[in-house]
């Protein structure tokens, strides 16, 4: 048997797996890696720290595993995507990383966006204009902190810095890159003329070559051999985005199928060999398989919002959540929950409970919890299915799989057969994926373990009632908003 190593780092924690070639999870293990907030809308992550965190976590499945090292085949690397990761010229941490939640460059932005760049931006890059992206936070530092703006050697997004930190090797893999700004989605490179026209084109030269996700782009170096139990000399390979590399485990085959992933942001992608409408405005980025583009749309207003409403106010495990939303069905007058908490996909709104009326009891607020952050993940169906019209059934993944009862909320109220996985720690898994066919290894196996789901149908006496309730959230949204 030959095995593989994963590594998905993530918004809070950075995670590895050893993966044999069936697809079987070996050993596990997860490092929280926290999220640094000295001021207000500063989101960034100590490098060095993470660096450290990365270590821990491979001795640890190593350890764990009961195998040598010898018999990790090849490394892979998922990770989130946008922010920036900055060495200096001496190839060291400049600074803290800014992560893609950060909010500091929110000026910028609007101020582009009154030039109306984003209009001239969009057809090239297949982008919005976000705080997060690369190219708005080099645009800040650029006018606020210039000494380091120019201290810049390379710039690097999460997985790249520690693929640097393993390999030595300076690069920029392709799915992470192509949603930054920097690239051009028709020409598959960096755009000079884009980085001019958003003032920061003296960083040009700092952009490392661009390579694919199941590349070998380098191979483990002594110093990081000695510090983490890995082999000198174990390839490496370009890596993922971690929103591609969960869709690469949906198994999403043509058009008639989207991913969506439910777990601190909805995020609902689909696979295709064309671009959408730019009067859409979805998000496109580069995907492992040959002449195919990611499309998704997302938001941070998913299960996230149920987990601070049980923190603050019902101490209660999910199991007995369950049981309590189970014991009320759908209502077309009961309350209606706003899940904005953490972000909105609806503009300047703020989140909230509607309709509360005195006879109200735990179990009616948490099943509006349950139903309303299904129906701000239905908006993003929506717009998906104007690109993908053809689409017959959703493959679900994240904390959402953990609950049968929302999981047939989900199917009632968008109507749609669903795909459920099971698998944990889909991030690695696609990581190891690209690992094994960087060396060229035959991953059907591992694919057949991925087809392996669960199918829920949707109730239509249900669907009937939420339709109608769906009409009545968007009328409450576009009240809110005016």
């Amino acid at each position: 048997m030959e095995y593989y190593l994963g590594i998905d780092c993530g918004g809070t924690f950075i995670k590895a797996a050893i993966v044999d070639s069936v697809g079987n999870i070996l050993s596990s293990s997860r490092q929280n890696s926290p999220i640094l907030s000295e001021k207000e809308g500063y989101a960034e992550r100590d490098m060095t720290k993470l660096w450290l965190d990365c270590i821990k976590v491979i001795k640890a499945v190593i350890e764990q595993s009961n195998i040598s090292s010898k018999r990790i085949k090849s490394i892979g690397i998922s990770a989130q995507g946008k922010g920036l990761f900055l060495l200096d010229k001496g190839n060291k941490p400049l600074g803290k990383a800014i992560l893609s939640s950060d909010q500091r460059a929110n000026n910028i932005v609007k101020n582009w966006e009154k030039e109306h760049i984003h209009h001239w931006l969009y057809p090239r890059t297949y982008q919005p204009l976000w705080a997060g992206h690369p190219v708005s936070i080099l645009r800040w530092l650029k006018e606020n902190d210039k000494e380091r703006y120019e201290s810049i050697g390379a710039i690097l997004m999460s997985h790249d810095y520690l693929r640097f930190c393993l390999t030595g090797k300076l690069y920029c893999e392709e799915t992470n890159i192509s949603e930054s700004n920097l690239y051009n989605m028709t020409t598959k490179t960096y755009d000079a003329e884009i980085i001019e026209k958003l003032g920061i084109a003296d960083v040009y030269d700092k952009l490392p070559p661009i390579v694919k996700s199941n590349q070998v782009v380098g191979y483990i170096m002594r110093e990081a051999a000695e510090l983490s139990g890995l082999e000198v000399g174990t390839p490496v390979v370009g890596g993922l985005f971690d929103v591609v590399a969960s869709t690469l485990c949906a198994n999403l085959t043509d058009e008639n199928k989207l991913c969506a992933i439910l777990g601190t942001w909805h995020i609902v992608s689909g696979i295709t060999r064309n671009f959408a409408s730019q009067q859409q405005r979805l998000v496109h980025g580069c995907y492992p398989e040959t002449n195919k583009l990611i499309v998704h749309d997302d938001s941070p207003t998913s299960i996230a919002n149920l987990e601070w409403f049980i923190e603050q106010w019902a101490p209660l495990t999910y199991d007995e959540i369950n049981i309590l939303v189970d014991s009320v069905k759908p209502q077309l007058d009961s309350i209606l929950f706003i899940p904005f908490l953490y972000g909105t996909n609806a503009g300047d709104v703020k989140g909230g409970l509607y309709g509360i009326q005195s006879y109200h009891t735990k179990s009616h607020l948490l099943r509006a919890i349950y139903e309303g952050v299904i129906f701000s993940l239905l908006t993003h169906i929506e717009k998906m299915k104007k690109k993908f019209p053809n689409v017959e059934r959703l493959h679900v993944m994240g904390g959402i799989t953990k609950s049968q009862v929302w999981l047939q909320i989900l199917a009632d109220i968008t109507g749609m057969s669903l795909e459920v996985s099971a698998i944990d720690e889909l991030g690695c898994l696609g990581a190891a994926l690209v690992a094994m066919q960087g060396i060229g290894a035959d991953t059907k196996c591992m694919i057949n373990k991925l087809k392996s789901v669960e199918y829920i149908e949707p109730n239509k006496e249900n669907y009937f009632i939420y339709q109608q309730k769906y009409k009545y959230y968007t009328k409450l949204i576009n009240a809110l908003k005016s």
